[in-house]
């Protein structure tokens, strides 16, 4: 099996295609059997493969387990849903061209995963991927960017892992270089869908005021007529932490409440306010 994903930066295309725009995989003309062509065209990107390497980096990054629902945006061939699926996830890959979607499920029947791992011939910007745990992509810079806001709308602490391709100044929670079985493309970028905190809260009684950058925060809780600043204060998906001088603040959001532990013994419960 060989993972099909499509993207290079328009830049990096001449190494494939002599100058040729990159293009989300498009349809082409079907031959028995098919074999796409490394570089071949398509509608926003072309087609390049990912080493069998950097996918298994990629889906230890996302920490993939059986109980995961991931999504490939733009599966090409099928490799990161098939070795998914292999290892005992829910898989759906959703591929422009055609083509690609019939060798991908003709690879994963013989792989013998045909009932796990989905394939769907759709646009990646026009489907609904809302449920996944773990979304898997290799997609040009600017298409991650339009993706951007679809992602961070999803249920905080799902993983976004992307080849090669970061997301603008939201910043990666972890990234990895694949040395051995990679040549080309060998970066991976993992991301964790942050809850949101912004705005105001009441936390047992005392004012907190939150900014939020993704997963990272600033602010400042009310004590009396002072407010003190927040520090080391981050989300891991739904996980929250912050300091306000040597109280160190743990925790959990769920939607308009969040709740933990200050020093990881006295409890503290903060609900969102108005305004």
């Amino acid at each position: 099996m060989t993972r099909s994903h499509h993207l290079v930066a328009a830049t990096l295309c001449a190494v494939f295609l002599s100058g040729t725009a990159c293009a989300q995989t498009d349809t082409r003309a079907a031959s028995e059997p098919y074999t796409p062509s490394v570089g071949q065209a398509g509608k926003d990107v072309v087609w390049v493969p990912t080493s069998q390497a950097l996918v298994d980096r990629m889906l230890e990054m996302a920490e993939l387990a059986p109980t995961d629902r991931l999504v490939d945006l733009g599966s090409g061939d099928g490799r990161t849903v098939i070795t998914a699926a292999k290892r005992g996830a829910s898989a759906r890959g959703i591929e422009f061209n055609p083509d690609l979607v019939a060798l991908s499920r003709r690879a994963a029947q013989a792989e013998g995963v045909g009932d796990k791992a989905l394939f769907e011939h759709g646009d990646i910007f026009k489907s609904d991927f809302s449920n996944a745990t773990v979304i898997t992509l290799f997609l040009l810079p600017d298409l991650n960017l339009r993706l951007r806001p679809i992602l961070l709308d999803m249920r905080p602490g799902t993983r976004v892992v992307s080849n090669s391709f970061d997301m603008g100044d939201w910043r990666p929670d972890e990234t990895a270089h694949v040395t051995e079985g990679c040549s080309s493309y060998c970066n991976a970028y993992k991301w964790i869908v942050p809850a949101r905190v912004h705005g105001r809260w009441s936390l047992d009684g005392k004012p907190l005021v939150l900014n939020q950058k993704y997963q990272n925060l600033d602010g400042s809780l009310r004590e009396g007529a002072t407010p003190q600043p927040i520090s080391d204060a981050r989300l891991d998906g739904a996980q929250i932490r912050f300091s306000v001088g040597q109280q160190h603040y743990t925790g959990r959001v769920e939607g308009n409440v969040m709740q933990g532990t200050v020093n990881g013994k006295q409890a503290w419960r903060a609900t969102r306010t108005p305004g």
